[in-house]
């Protein structure tokens, strides 16, 4: 059976394209601030975790 790659992109796009369409800039703003706010408490928790461990 053959796959219709063609198919798939353009479901994959046009799905992507009609949830782009509902959010409004503050959704977006929102959604990277809270995005950057995960990586840093991410990044400072993994660094105290490795300074404690060197200390035990």
């Amino acid at each position: 059976m053959k796959t219709n790659h063609q198919l798939g992109i353009g479901t994959t796009g046009g799905a992507l394209l009609g949830i782009i369409g509902q959010l409004g800039m503050h959704d977006i703003i929102k959604t990277a601030l809270l995005a950057a706010i995960g990586a840093a408490v991410s990044f400072s928790v993994t660094l105290l975790l490795q300074r404690w461990r060197r200390r035990r």
